[in-house]
This record gives C-alpha cells, sequence and structure tokens, in this order.
C-alpha cells in the first residue's frame, strides 16, 4: 500500500522543528569539486549538491552503491532483482542514461544503453561520492540532463596506511576487500593507493511467480575490484600521475525454468594518465588522457545462439586550465570524446562517433553575490550543440542564502536509439533539456534547511511508438515532451551526539505527451536519518519511504509504496579495530521496484575492519 502522505510530512515536521528549536554544535565545511570541475568551498556551491562521506560509506555495510543513493534526496532506483542485476538510477526524476556518471573524473558508462552499469561498480572501493543535481552540459556535455553523479576512489597522502575489512550476512553473502595508501614525503614525493575487494552472495531469486521468466532458484553474484593511483610530484606545483579501477561481476538472473544457469558477465573499467601544472601563481591547467571500458556478456544456454558480448569503449582527452582573476575563477576547456561499441550478436550497433568540444566558465563572488556563467560547444555526427547556464546567489546574511539558476542540456541518442535492427532509427536526434529553479539555505542555531524548486522541460525525447512513422512495427523515435518538476526539502544538524537528517521530495515526473506519470518514478519520496555516537559506540536508524509508481508508461501496472526501517550499529573496540552491525529492511516489507522482479526482506550484515597508520 502506499506511504501515507499526511504521516510523512508530520514526521518531517517534528524533525524540522525540532532541529531548529535546538543548540547544534557547527557543521564542519566541505569542498567540492564536481560542481564547477575545480574545488570549491560548500558556501560558494550554487547547484544543489550532496556529498556521501566514507563514513555513510562504511556505514552501508554490503550491498551495491545503488542502495548508497537511494538514500539520498532527488534520487529513487529501479532494480531487477537483488544487488548484482540490472539496476537504473533515476536523479530528480531524470533517466538513468540522462545523468553523468564519473570515476575520478573519467566518464564511465554503455553507449549502447546510455547508461552507467550501477551494479559492477564496486561499493567498498569508493572513498566518497558527489551529487550535482540540475543541469550541467554546459560543464560536462551530453546526457548531463538530471546532474552528474562522481565517484571518487580511495587516495591519501601523509604516513603510510593499511586497512582490511571481511563480514558476512544474509544469503549467504560474504565481503573482503584491503587498501594501503600513503606518500613517500620529500622533495619529489610520491602518492599512492591500492585497493582490492571480493564479493559473494547466493541471492534470492530475481523473479516472482507472475514472471514468464520465474525460475525459484538463487540468483547469486560474484564480484571482484581491484583499484590504484599513483602520482609523482615533479617540482613545486608539478605533478604527474595514472589511475586505474577494474570490477568484474558475474551475476545470476532468471530466464525462465531451464537446467542452465543464466548469467551476465559485466566488467566496468577506466584508466587515466593525468599531468597536473601551475605554470602561474594564477593559472593551473590539467591535461587527462582517459579510457573507459564497459563489457557485457550474457550466457543464457552454452550454445552460441545464447551467448552475446555487447562493449562500449570510450576514450577521452581534456586540457583544463583554470585562471584567478583577483579572487574570481576562468575555466576554459578542451575535450575530445571517442565511442566505440563492439558487438558479437548485434552487428548492426558495431560503429565509431567523436565528440569535439570546448568550454568556458567564470565564477565570480563579490561580498554577498554569487554569479556563475558557462557554455559548451559539443560537436559530433548529430551536428553541434551549443549549452548554457547561469546561476546567481545572494547572502541575505550568513546564515541566510537565496539561489536562482536556468540551464540548458541535451542528450545524445544512444547506439541502440540509432543502429538496433528494428528498434532504432538513424534520424533521431538529441533530447533537449531546459531547467529553472530557485533555492533557499537558512542556518538557524546550527541547523542546516534547504528547500529547492525545479523545473525541467524536455523535448525531442525519444520513446518507444508503435506503429514506427517510417516502418511497421516500432521504434524508437523523437516525439514526446516531458516535465520534471518538484521541490525538495532537507534538514541537516548535529545536536550534541545525534546527528539527524531528514528530506522528503514532491516531485511530478510525466511525459506531457500522453499525460502519464513516467513509469517506476514516485511523486513522493522521503527518508529520515539519526545517527547517536556513545563513547566507542555509533547507533543510527534509517527510514527510507516512497509513494505509488506505475511500471509502465501507460501507467497500467501499479506498484505499490513502501516504507524501509534500517537500523546500524559501529563499535570502536580500539583506536585501530571497528565492529559493524547492521540490519535493512527490518520490518520485513515485501515491495517491489520492478513489477514481479524480486526485494530483499530482512536482512543482516556483519563486519570486521581493521586500519592503521
Amino acid at each position: 500500500m502506499s506511504f501515507p502522505v499526511s504521516r510523512l510530512a508530520a514526521a518531517l515536521s517534528l524533525a524540522f522543528a525540532a532541529a531548529a528549536s535546538a543548540h547544534a554544535d557547527p557543521i564542519p565545511d566541505t569542498v567540492i569539486v564536481t560542481a564547477n570541475r575545480t574545488p570549491q568551498r560548500a558556501e560558494d556551491v550554487i547547484p544543489d549538491t550532496v556529498v556521501i562521506s566514507s563514513e555513510d560509506i562504511a556505514r552501508a555495510g554490503a550491498g551495491s552503491v545503488a542502495d548508497v543513493l537511494r538514500r539520498q534526496r532527488g534520487i529513487e532506483i529501479s532494480r531487477n532483482g537483488g544487488a548484482g542485476t540490472n539496476t537504473t538510477v533515476f536523479l530528480r526524476g531524470a533517466n538513468s542514461n540522462q545523468v553523468v556518471v564519473l570515476v575520478d573524473g573519467v566518464r564511465i558508462g554503455s553507449a549502447t544503453t546510455g547508461a552507467a552499469s550501477w551494479n559492477a561498480i564496486p561499493l567498498s572501493s569508493i572513498d566518497h561520492i558527489e551529487i550535482v543535481y540540475g543541469p550541467l552540459s554546459s560543464l560536462y556535455g551530453a546526457d548531463a540532463i538530471g546532474g552528474v553523479v562522481q565517484i571518487f576512489t580511495k587516495k591519501s597522502e601523509g604516513a603510510p596506511m593499511f586497512s582490511a575489512s571481511a563480514g558476512g550476512g544474509t544469503y549467504g553473502t560474504n565481503q573482503y576487500d584491503a587498501s594501503v595508501h600513503g606518500s613517500t614525503g620529500g622533495e619529489h614525493s610520491v602518492t599512492y593507493a591500492l585497493s582490492g575487494a571480493r564479493e559473494e552472495s547466493d541471492g534470492f531469486s530475481s523473479t516472482r511467480p507472475g514472471s514468464s521468466s520465474y525460475n525459484p532458484d538463487d540468483d547469486g553474484y560474484t564480484r571482484n575490484s581491484v583499484n590504484g593511483r599513483i602520482a609523482l610530484r615533479l617540482a613545486e606545483g608539478h605533478e604527474i600521475g595514472a589511475q586505474f579501477m577494474q570490477s568484474r561481476l558475474n551475476a545470476q538472473y532468471d530466464s525462465g525454468k531451464s537446467a542452465f544457469d543464466s548469467h551476465n558477465i559485466q566488467e566496468v573499467d577506466s584508466y587515466a594518465v593525468f599531468l597536473n601544472d601551475r605554470f602561474l601563481p594564477n593559472w593551473r591547467s590539467s591535461v587527462q588522457v582517459a579510457r573507459s571500458e564497459d563489457k557485457l556478456g550474457s550466457f543464457t544456454s552454452t550454445a552460441a545462439s545464447g551467448i552475446s558480448q555487447l562493449n562500449t569503449r570510450q576514450d577521452e582527452l581534456t586540457w583544463q586550465n583554470t585562471f584567478d582573476m583577483g579572487g574570481d575563477t576562468l575555466q576554459v576547456l578542451a575535450g575530445h570524446r571517442k565511442e566505440k561499441v563492439l558487438s558479437s550478436s548485434v552487428k548492426d550497433v558495431n560503429r565509431t562517433r567523436i565528440t569535439n568540444s570546448v568550454a568556458a566558465s567564470y565564477d565570480l563572488r563579490r561580498g554577498s553575490h554569487l554569479l556563475d556563467v558557462s557554455a559548451r560547444n559539443d560537436h559530433s555526427a548529430y551536428g553541434s550543440k551549443t549549452t548554457g547556464a547561469v546561476g546567481y546567489g545572494y547572502e541575505f546574511t550568513q546564515d541566510l542564502r537565496a539561489t536562482a539558476s536556468y540551464g540548458t542540456s541535451f542528450r545524445a541518442p544512444t547506439f541502440n536509439e540509432l543502429f538496433y535492427p528494428g528498434y532504432g532509427l538513424m534520424s533521431n536526434q538529441p533530447e533537449r533539456g531546459r531547467n529553472a529553479e530557485a533555492g533557499v539555505q537558512y542556518r538557524v542555531a546550527g541547523v542546516d534547511l534547504q528547500a529547492n524548486y525545479y523545473r525541467n522541460r524536455l523535448t525531442d525525447m525519444i520513446v518507444s511508438v508503435t506503429p514506427c512513422p517510417s516502418r511497421t512495427g516500432s521504434c524508437a523515435y523523437n516525439v514526446d515532451h516531458a516535465l520534471l518538476e518538484g521541490l525538495t526539502l532537507a534538514v541537516d544538524t548535529r545536536i550534541g551526539n545525534l546527528d539527524l537528517r531528514a528530506s522528503a521530495d514532491l516531485q511530478d515526473p510525466r511525459d506531457e505527451t500522453t499525460g502519464k506519470q513516467l513509469a517506476r518514478r514516485a511523486r513522493r519520496h522521503a527518508s529520515v536519518a539519526a545517527d547517536y555516537t556513545a563513547g566507542a559506540v555509533e547507533t543510527g536508524v534509517e527510514l527510507q519511504a516512497s509513494g505509488r509508481r506505475f511500471d509502465d508508461a501507460a501507467n497500467a501496472n501499479r506498484l505499490g509504496g513502501y516504507g524501509l526501517l534500517n537500523l546500524y550499529t559501529t563499535w570502536h573496540m580500539t583506536r585501530d579495530w571497528s565492529l559493524l552491525v547492521r540490519l535493512d529492511n527490518a520490518a520485513d516489507k515485501h515491495y517491489e521496484l520492478a513489477r514481479n522482479y524480486g526485494t530483499a526482506g530482512r536482512t543482516w550484515f556483519a563486519g570486521i575492519r581493521y586500519g592503521v597508520r
């Protein structure tokens, strides 16, 4: 059944009121990189941004990146079974292929689906995550309609540090990871980091009896990953280095009651070589050469007809120059990206696409005034696309700030939407977005209150239509208009030893052509979390709630709302040893993220971590 909106509003009102009336300790400053492609203090960032810290990730236990993201404001997920199965992440109602995903500045994803392989990204390799909401095509190019998610892997400076952890839980889940990072020091210091992890689970049936693919067997997964970074300081202000991430996921899924165990083998890899230089006190230059690969092998039988391989390779060259203009910041960027698809089963999508880009941005701060202006041109096979954005912020007092922004964006058609036999049309053009939003941030007695209203109108949206205008059957076609509109409310505070966080999203993601609600997106969802520290023990509780959704574009199949209760405790036994115990879906709620696909019931995870410097 749907989560009662009145109860949600009451709970959030109580949380806001309690936080606003209490004395709270100051919330520490945060540095954000993704919002403007250069480090900024959080108080100078105009777009709505969330940072998921290393502590938040450590408290997540086992699972996936999507499980961590879904606890943040503005984010929903859909998944075809357990943590190893196909996962979709919606950002402010935007599709997965309308969100740019970066790993340490390297874009990842499939050129055939246009989306990142969320289920294959290793959680244990991540240091922190930045989420920037709203259109960022003027900074990152195609596909940044809903926002940008950047994943930062573990890296460090200072004395060498070693850490390791092991844990296990429900469904035969086991997790192991180890890492070492540090710096050699000295004039020509070397900083380094290396991490490795393995996660395995017996899982549960990915489908339910109503599915045509139903098979009651368990569908487990194994995920192996390794990532590293090394950088050499050539001289003061000059650094050269390299980084990589490799992850391999072997995940079972249901394709009917066959004796063969159907499974996918998915690999997500990224590599980069970079050179950072400060040529003048006010001029910083960064050059990065990068490659990312998304490889998907599907196996439904031992016969050749039951095996398919679909690989995407993206090569990027980026040159970014940042100039300090007496306190203002000017950025000039040039980029080259080559996308290439190789498929053994669908040879029509074996294509190459090249995009050349130039961009510039200017950030200004004058007393109480903040101003960001950016523009970018991307030229590729579908022509030249120019996007721009402007954002303004005004600080009424040290504790009260208002912002407003407007930006344009676009999404390039995927290779499937262009070339897939019986579906793609080579005449498809990019989707276009125009977003306007306004926000207010208020700190009272150390409590951060935030509200953001956005209205993102999409035109030329590509959907599957029947009949196809140019041939019989159905096809992908630029026909629909969509509106992603909503209000996000958030509160964050610390009262002594108690951390409180709450957020609510009231949104209306709809297809304006049909008047229907966009599939698998709720009109209301929220989260509330509280962490309490007593000596060496940290205890927390999370509540996630979502209203009803529809599984299909026609809004014929309804998915009920749900509420999930999660509990966790971390005991810092010594300076170097800690123990985590986590209970997810404590009330054993039965719900669906996709029609006739299974979700986890009550699960527990316990892990021990060692870290010494």
